[in-house]
């Protein structure tokens, strides 16, 4: 498996309001960056989609590390919450419905296929490429006002 570094970021001008995400992928020291946006959406999509599309721009099952300043997406994750909600047909502990269903979907997809590992950074904190992806994210935002 090929091992690709991600690195992503959603913002949201208000929430909700106009979004956008960025992501920067590096193989073998070359980098492609990706973004986009949404005129009416929230953070959390956008933390998510920025992964979503990251992923799947990949064209083979990868080995993956990817790092994101999303506490949403990586404690969903590595806390394993999004298994239970869908195990729970997208109910929380609480019983409320979970929030996001159809990029959560997506996302899980992808994760069957790729081999991945989430690192949590702390954002607007000097990480460069987390910098960079919030740059790319915020720039999407800036379309849609």
């Amino acid at each position: 498996m090929k091992k690709i570094e991600i690195f992503t970021d959603g913002a949201c001008s208000g929430n909700p309001g106009p979004g956008g995400w960025g992501a920067v992928l590096r193989y073998n020291g070359v980098e492609k960056e990706l973004s986009g946006g949404n005129a009416q959406t929230t953070n959390n999509k956008m933390e998510l989609t920025a992964v979503i599309k990251a992923l799947d721009a990949l064209k083979e099952p990868c080995e993956v590390k990817l790092t994101t300043d999303s506490k949403y997406v990586c404690d969903s994750i590595l806390k394993g919450w999004v298994y239970s909600w869908q195990k729970n047909n997208w109910r929380k502990a609480d019983k409320k419905p979970a929030q996001n269903v159809e990029l959560w979907q997506q996302l899980l997809e992808l994760l069957e296929k790729h081999k991945v590992e989430f690192v949590w950074v702390k954002g607007h904190a000097g990480h460069p490429e987390n910098e960079r992806c919030d740059k790319l994210a915020v720039m999407q935002t800036q379309k849609y006002k």
